[in-house]
């Protein structure tokens, strides 16, 4: 597979080059505004990139079967999606309506649901009803799929944690003796590492930047609960326990239902779009962006290293839940009392706050 590797990570730096002009040349760019602060025009083609060369990568080097044409086919659908928003900004209810529909697909024709959810409290296995089955998955591939869109604020964030993502899905995978589908994650990595290069400006400089796009973080949030699904509910591969996927993603999950409960509380749409997600709080806070980059990507980092562990080691189901949800409670409770808890702190050790704290405490 080393070929393999190398083919992909050539064609998906090429692609890059010359997606991004002509990007350029059709308007598909994003401008500063007043939610965006970056320079410049940047295109949108890193996600369109990474399709695209991981379609000529599975379908040159894979065995190709229905449930390959059936994911390549899905996610052609919504890179084209994201793509069309990012060139006109569609109405999220268009893509939501979309996105239920690929999960129907994906269902009803493809037979893969989330209708067991293991050993989640204690001795009896949690088997869903077709209904609930149905509702569940919609709601996980929708949910998936916001969620790595929700990250995508910074350089190199996405990038960073759907690389942690499948890096976890390939270990996990390979240790169940599964070694098609850890070829295939490892093969994602590969074709986004160009992507991660250019976005943060490594090695040529700002001037060749790209940014991943909706198409882009729309494909990787389906990929991601493509392959959670298929690893922890298909007999014939059961790679991994259901509830280890909630670790494989902590970071992304955690951070879209904290500011989806914050957004309801308030009395706003779930969907509306602000600057209180987890790296903008970092920011704010006074860390520069390779720093909230590197710190975001480490607890992710450290969420999946503690879910392939738990798993591989035996821990309980009920126990790992239980786990993660005492680990969102501390991330729901900090994150809402962010600012007092950094005036407390700053009062304890006698510091002065910053003019930036300041501000954001009076807010």
């Amino acid at each position: 597979m080393i070929n393999a590797y190398l083919f992909v990570f050539l064609v998906s730096f090429v692609s890059l080059f010359i997606m991004r002009k002509v990007a350029k040349r059709v308007g598909l760019v994003d401008k500063p505004n007043e939610r965006k602060h970056h320079k410049g025009v940047i295109p949108l083609i890193g996600g369109i990139s990474i399709f695209t060369t991981l379609c000529i990568g599975l379908l040159l080097f894979f065995p190709v079967d229905d449930n390959l044409i059936m994911y390549l086919s899905c996610a052609a659908v919504l890179v084209v999606l994201g793509a069309f928003d990012d060139f006109y900004d569609i109405s999220f209810k268009i893509r939501l309506i979309v996105q239920v529909i690929i999960s129907l697909i994906i269902i009803f024709v493809g037979n893969h649901s989330l209708h067991n959810l293991g050993y989640l409290m204690g001795s009896d296995t949690i088997m869903l009803s077709s209904a609930a089955s149905g509702a569940i998955t919609i709601l996980g591939v929708i949910g998936a799929i916001n969620a790595f869109n929700m990250v995508d604020g910074i350089d190199g964030l996405l990038g960073g944690l759907a690389s942690v993502t499948f890096a976890a899905l390939a270990t996990v995978f390979h240790y169940s003796g599964n070694d098609y589908l850890a070829h295939v994650c490892t093969l994602i990595v590969v074709a986004i590492v160009p992507y991660i290069m250019l976005n943060l400006g490594f090695p040529l400089g700002r001037r060749f930047k790209v940014f991943m796009g909706d198409a882009g973080s729309m494909f990787i949030g389906f990929t991601v609960v493509w392959m959670l699904i298929r690893g922890s509910q298909e007999p014939s591969i059961i790679a991994f326990k259901p509830v280890t996927a909630l670790w494989l993603i902590a970071v992304p999950l955690m951070d879209m239902a904290t500011i989806m409960i914050r957004r309801v509380r308030k009395g706003q749409s779930p969907f509306k779009p602000d600057r209180e997600h987890l790296h903008h709080i970092c920011q704010r806070l006074g860390l520069s962006s390779f720093m909230t980059l590197f710190l975001i990507c480490t607890v992710a980092l450290l969420c999946a290293s503690f879910g392939i562990w738990a798993d591989l080691n035996g821990v309980s189901e009920s126990t790992m839940f239980f786990s993660f949800l005492v680990l969102f409670a501390i991330y729901f409770m900090t994150i809402s009392y962010i600012w007092r808890i950094t005036t407390w702190v700053h009062k304890l050790f006698g510091k002065r706050m910053s003019v930036r704290l300041q501000a954001e405490v009076g807010k």
